[in-house]
């Protein structure tokens, strides 16, 4: 008796996790060939969470978003979505998800609306007319509904296929980079609508700008090489990393080597960018005397230099930067 009340507890346990999860990756693989793309990727997304899924190009990404959908066949291991198994349920799985791929596929020889009365009709909907209407509203294209897609900016194109991920109502959205190549006010806007429709919906999207990722999301998952490497909320990444160091450094000289400070006592890790260096040291290691003797030593003269908070780009480049790289 005790034994069947333990099972039906563990069982019990089980409906109620998997009640909460709208997404479960388990073991997730894909491979090509010798290469592995995706390596035993797990993670699970809550019902009505913004997940970030971010990693460096080539990590891995975009194959796992198209396992997600259903358009690419895992290699081992495999994902639930909304319960539905992406290996026998494929077509059950698609009617779950809005997808919105990084090279946005539109026909753009369509009229807007025209190509939105298509796609609700690859998905059936009912009472198409009042759906549109509703999507256009949701992703502002009242005043571009009547102009062919191959004529529409690039902001414009991202929402009409956004559009078409949403009409069928789906109770999970997949954007991969849906932000690319937006001037600022177009980032703006598309941050609002998913911002919006992550109150209703799940969402798990990728993206390249980590302030986004800090303003937009939950929890983000971090993957490398194909796997896993981080799987935080962006509150506790930030305690993660509240024990380093930054330092950020700013020369008179142009194009100063980051080859001088290599060999710093405790220096974790040296970035480059738009002339200011960045340098991060693990714990309470105080390196700005190291960083100033070295200076001196090599006649350059420091215009500026701050001690700082590790930003989201920091947390990125520590958890995907590759040991030779240091």
């Amino acid at each position: 008796m005790a034994f069947l009340e333990t099972g039906q507890r563990n069982f019990s346990n089980i409906i109620l996790k998997n009640s909460l999860m709208s997404v479960i990756v388990q073991g997730l693989t894909k491979k090509f060939g010798n290469q592995t793309a995706v390596d035993n990727l797990s993670f699970e997304v809550k019902h009505g969470e913004i997940l970030g899924f971010l990693g460096p190009n080539g990590a891995g990404k975009t194959t796992t978003m198209k396992m997600l959908c259903c358009y690419a066949e895992p290699t081992e291991g495999t994902a639930q979505v909304e319960g539905f198994d992406i290996r026998t349920s494929a077509l059950q799985v698609r009617k779950q998800i809005g997808y919105l791929p990084e090279h946005n596929p539109l026909y753009e020889e369509m009229y807007v609306k025209e190509f939105l009365q298509f796609v609700a009709s690859i998905y059936k909907i009912d009472n198409k007319t009042a759906r549109i209407s509703e999507v256009v509203e949701m992703t502002g294209l009242g005043k571009e509904q009547k102009k062919i897609i191959g004529t529409l900016s690039k902001g414009y194109r991202q929402r009409v296929g956004l559009a078409q991920a949403i009409i069928h109502d789906p109770k999970v959205l997949i954007l991969d980079e849906p932000t690319s190549g937006l001037d600022m006010n177009q980032l703006t806007d598309i941050r609002n609508l998913i911002r919006e429709l992550g109150k209703e919906k799940t969402v798990i999207f990728s993206s390249h700008i980590m302030q986004e990722v800090q303003a937009l999301c939950d929890r983000v998952v971090i993957i490398n090489n194909g796997q896993l490497v981080a799987d935080e909320s962006i509150e506790k990444l930030g305690r993660i990393m509240a024990g380093d160091m930054v330092v950020k450094v700013e020369f008179a000289e142009k194009n100063v080597s980051p080859l001088l400070f290599q060999n710093i006592a405790g220096l974790d890790d040296l970035v480059q960018e738009n002339g200011v260096f960045t340098f991060t040291s693990h714990g309470a290691v105080d390196i700005r005397q190291s960083i100033f003797r070295t200076a001196v030593t090599n006649n350059l003269t420091i215009v500026e230099m701050k001690k700082d908070k590790a930003s989201m780009e920091d947390i990125f480049r520590k958890l995907t930067i590759k040991e030779s790289d240091v």
